[in-house]
């Protein structure tokens, strides 16, 4: 089946992207804290550290995040949650305050490393919340691990219906532009390496409001020289594009397998007009997930938790109550 919303949402990422003043006039009126308060841990995995948050106490509840962000992205969500559970958000390895290993950064490389860090934390029941590639990686996660995790909440994700796409051709001449681009050695390189194009360029133009400069700083800060940039790269070549990287093709088939099985409770959290995930993209999950709820949180772009994250955080902290 041929889905018109996804290539509208991934060229929706590409004028986002290349236009500076958008983010400017659109931006919402309230003040969002750009304050950490949540304290912040190590923990050993796999022979590097793995920095993360945390803060509550009761059944676990893991956050995850994408590309380029880190656990910084859920610091005015974690506290809705917190109150009645034990919230955990780990920056991914290779990001944030996280070790940067000499690893290739692959899709298998994450999930290896997430998976020896819940078990380095001795979780065994656990709810995930996601975004981005973390979304994927959560739902990855949940499809190997059925029996740990009992709920899975997502937003803006790296999923199926959007992916794999046929070709970069299929993208559109924008889209399917700038990820061939993206995903070739000399001008990826160029634009993602050399350029930082995800941490500079992409993250503040895919919200509504303009970053300070606190935000500004803590996303930045794990990438300061060229070579501590390999992850934000690595991501985009990770998304599958006409039947490469193999990998990834089956890893978003297998997930959409899974989503048509499981009864555990899902939370699908979106926003107007998304990229990702726009509203005309729900259909589709509540159509594939049985066990679905959907809450709409207002207006906002990709990086939905510095446009709406009390919203956010209510919609997960009321759905966790009522399941």
């Amino acid at each position: 089946m041929s889905y018109s919303w996804k290539l509208a949402a991934l060229l929706a990422c590409t004028i986002v992207a290349a236009s500076p003043i958008l983010a400017q006039e659109t931006a919402p009126t309230s003040a969002i804290s750009e304050d950490l308060t949540v304290p912040r841990y190590n923990v050993a995995v796999l022979g590097s550290n793995m920095s993360y948050l945390e803060q509550g106490t009761g059944d676990a509840v893991v956050f995850l995040h994408g590309n380029p962000t880190s656990a910084y992205l859920w610091r005015n969500v974690i506290p809705y949650v917190s109150a009645t559970h034990r919230a955990i958000a780990p920056d991914l390895i290779g990001m944030g305050h996280s070790d940067k290993p000499e690893i290739n950064y692959t899709f298998a490389d994450h999930a290896a490393y997430l998976d020896a860090f819940i078990a380095e934390l001795g979780l065994t029941e656990i709810t995930l919340v996601a975004h981005d590639w973390g979304a994927a990686l959560a739902w990855d996660f949940a499809k190997r691990h059925p029996d740990m995790v009992v709920k899975l909440a997502f937003m803006e994700g790296v999923l199926p219906p959007a992916f794999p796409q046929a070709s970069y051709e299929a993208m559109g001449p924008e889209m399917g532009g700038m990820f061939m681009a993206l995903q070739d050695e000399e001008q990826g390189y160029q634009m993602v390496m050399e350029g930082n194009m995800f941490v500079e360029g992409i993250l503040p133009q895919m919200m509504l409001r303009p970053l300070g400069d606190a935000a500004k700083a803590a996303y930045g800060a794990p990438y300061k020289t060229v070579e501590s940039r390999l992850p934000t790269w690595m991501w985009p070549r990770e998304v599958p594009i006409g039947g490469q990287p193999e990998t990834s093709v089956t890893l978003m088939e297998d997930i959409l397998e899974f989503m048509d099985k499981t009864d555990m409770p899902v939370l699908l959290a979106y926003a107007e007009p998304g990229v990702l995930v726009p509203p005309q993209a729900v259909p589709f999950y509540t159509s594939v997930i049985s066990n679905l709820e959907t809450a709409f949180v207002g207006e906002g772009l990709h990086f939905i938790q510095e446009d709406q994250p009390d919203a956010i955080g209510r919609a997960v902290a009321d759905w966790l109550r009522r399941n």
